[in-house]
Order: structure tokens, then sequence, then C-alpha cells
């Protein structure tokens, strides 16, 4: 087995992923390099040849700088998955062992890997962190049933207030954003610039769609699903504070989950969330059960037995949120784009 680290995917990549049943869509490198091309970061692909020169696992980290946090390597950033790919455990803890190493090399403060499995003894694993997956009935008229009187009544609330539903992309852009930034501001968190998902939305043209539910001509709630095969998942949904009451947040999900349906998937991811938390509770109400991701990590001056946390301590990240949702809406939403890439997403 031979470990090169590269500066560029080699062109047996996208082959190999597509032959392993692991993979997701964000092991493909365009995820990767879109991360670069729109917030100046820098990749490394590290790859596992046999003796023949056959590829045989793949790894992909980029690399982000922080105020606070200095240089750390991750992945995937931005994205619920990551880590290493490969048929054989041994390959994996190797290319594990070789990003590891090249954290060192590079001075960066940690690395985190975004895995569904978990590794061996010699790292650190964050568990704080689950994905809600429902299974999807074959139809619509099935999941009606399947979610129960009180959760449909909930659903049909916004169509009171004349809802209605449009499914796009590039499009639906302005507002997608529109809410997005409304409740990032309101969660205190910075937003991404709109460049990311506009770059996101062409480049993934195929495999992406925004729902977006309007009322009186201005978008109440709003989604960005990403299709993998057969499982479908919304990394990013937002619905206006003063749309909630009306169940414009519950009509979105419900058009999600239908339209998920409809493009033959069996799976509906609802993405991360942190196990107990009211998010988590959103998400279960609809039936979805929470399956444990483990974010491997090394940290410079620790060792595997150290207990791991967060990147950013949670008295921190509670101080600054809560300063930050005070700010206007216009001013964080110049500052957001900015400073979002420096975080640790």
């Amino acid at each position: 087995m031979t470990i090169q680290i590269c500066s560029q995917p080699t062109s047996d990549w996208e082959a190999f992923i597509a032959s392993q049943p692991q993979a997701s869509v964000y092991h493909q490198p365009a995820w990767a390099q879109l991360a670069c091309e729109v917030f100046g970061l820098r990749a490394w692909y590290l790859e596992s040849r046999n003796s023949t020169g056959q590829l045989q696992g793949v790894l992909q980290v980029v690399r982000q700088y922080g105020p606070l946090l200095g240089s750390y390597l991750t992945s995937m950033p931005y994205f619920n998955y990551g880590g290493a790919l490969a048929g054989d455990v041994t390959v994996r803890e190797a290319l594990m062992s070789a990003a590891r190493h090249l954290s060192q090399q590079l001075n960066c403060r940690y690395l985190e890997l975004r895995d569904t499995v978990p590794a061996g003894a010699n790292w650190q694993t964050r568990t704080d962190k689950v994905s809600m997956i429902l299974n999807l009935p074959v139809d619509a008229p099935t999941l009606d049933k399947q979610l129960g009187a009180k959760l449909r009544a909930q659903t049909r609330r916004a169509e009171r207030e004349s809802a209605t539903t449009h499914v796009g992309s590039l499009e639906l852009l302005d507002d997608f954003y529109d809410v997005f930034c409304r409740n990032m501001h309101a969660l205190g968190t910075p937003v991404y610039p709109k460049r990311f998902f506009a770059q996101l939305l062409r480049r993934f043209a195929h495999c992406t769609a925004l729902v977006v539910i309007r009322a009186a001509d201005k978008p109440m709630a709003a989604g960005l699903l990403v299709f993998d095969g057969t499982t479908a998942e919304i990394p990013w949904a937002a619905c206006r504070e003063d749309a909630k009451p009306q169940g414009f947040n519950m009509k979105l999900y419900l058009e999600a989950l239908q339209l998920s349906i409809t493009r033959g998937c069996r799976r509906f991811d609802f993405g991360r969330t942190t196990a107990g938390s009211g998010t988590w509770r959103f998400k279960a109400q609809w039936g979805a059960q929470p399956v444990q991701l483990y974010w491997h990590r090394w940290e410079r001056g620790t060792n595997a037995n150290t207990a791991v946390q967060a990147a950013i301590p949670g008295k921190w990240r509670t101080r600054v949120s809560r300063a930050w949702s005070l700010l206007p809406l216009s001013v964080v939403n110049a500052v957001g784009p900015y400073v979002s890439p420096r975080l640790p997403w």
C-alpha cells in the first residue's frame, strides 16, 4: 500500500467512489473544489494504491482559517459527511493517519473527519451529533397516513394563508436567501454568502433543488435539498419567525418529503442535530430516527484519551450568538459572508 497526497484528484477518483457502497455524494471531489473556489481555501486529496497502482481508498481535506482557532483541516467543511472512503479498514485507517500527519506538518490546530462509522482507539471522537433519518413510503398518500392526524393538521395550517409551493433552482435563490438570512440572524449565526449557494446550485444542478413556500407574494419558508441516489437530504432549511405560528415550516417539510418520494427516494435525511435538542424533537415528530455520527478528531497537544470538545467552547458560542442576533439585520447580512467561511461548520 502507498499513500499519496495530491493537490488535485486523479482521473480515477470518481469511478472508485461510484464503486463504493458506503460513499456519499460529498465524497466527490467537486464538493471540496466548490469550497475552495467560493471561499479561497485549499484542499488536499489523499489516495491509497495497491502494488499494481489500483486506487483502493480516498480522503479529501480542506484547510480553513479562523481568527481564534488558527488553521484546521476538515473533511468535509460546510457539509455533514466526509471522511476516508475505502473498502478495507486497514486502508481507511492508513488514510486517516496520513491526514493527521499532514495536519501536523501544516501546524494545524486540529483535524476533523466527519464519519458515519467509528474508527480505532487512536482517535478522539465527537458523538454529540446525529443524523435524523426517515424511511419514506412509496407514495404521497401512504406518507399522509403515516404522519398521523395531528401532524397532518399542522402541515395544512398554512393553506388557510393561501400558501403556494415553488420548486426550482437558481430562479428561487433570492427567495431562499431572504428567509435563510433572517433565520440565521435569529439564531445568532453568521450567514453564508449568496454566491456559495449560487455556485452550489449551478455545479450540482442535477442533484439539488430549492423548495420555497410563499404567501402574499413573500417567501415564508425555504429549503435546499441534495439528492444522493435514493436518499434526499435537506442540509439547509429556514422559516421566518413570524410565519411559524401559521405552520409554514411544517408545510415546507411536507413538500420536501413529497418531492423526495416523487424523485424515487426511499430515505429522507433531516440533517445533523444535537441529540435531545429542540431541532432533534422537531425532526423526531416526523418519525425520523437518530443515526449516530462519528466525528474523529486529532488536536495538537492532546492524545486519543483526552475528552473531545466542540471547536468553540459552548459559553463563548452562546455569548457571541446572543450579541450577533442583537445587531441590525442589514449589518449582519453585510458582515456575515466574510465571517462564516472561517467558522468550523
